[in-house]
C-alpha cells in the first residue's frame, strides 16, 4: 500500500467516523468536494497546506491522516 492509498482510506475513515458528508469536510477544510472525493480515491497527491487544514477540520493530528494500517494477525482456528 503506498502513502497516497493509506491517505485515501485514512481520509475516508476519519470522515465517516466523525459522521460528516465530503461537502461538509470540503467546506470546513476549504476544498472543493471534488477535490476531496478524488483524494478518498487515492486519486490526487495532497499537499501538506491540505493535509493540515483537512486533519484541523477532522479533528485530529496530521500523523493520522498518515498513519500506516496495524498489520492483521491471523487467528487461530
Amino acid at each position: 500500500m503506498d502513502l497516497r492509498e493509506v491517505f485515501a482510506a485514512n481520509l475516508r475513515r476519519l470522515r465517516n467516523a466523525k459522521g460528516v458528508s465530503q461537502d461538509e469536510l470540503a467546506h470546513e477544510a476549504n476544498v472543493s468536494r471534488s477535490y476531496l472525493s478524488q483524494l478518498e480515491k487515492g486519486t490526487f497527491y495532497a499537499s501538506l497546506n491540505v493535509v493540515g487544514r483537512l486533519s484541523e477540520a477532522l479533528g485530529v493530528e496530521p500523523a493520522e491522516l498518515l498513519r500506516m494500517p496495524k498489520k492483521r494477525t491471523a487467528r487461530a482456528e
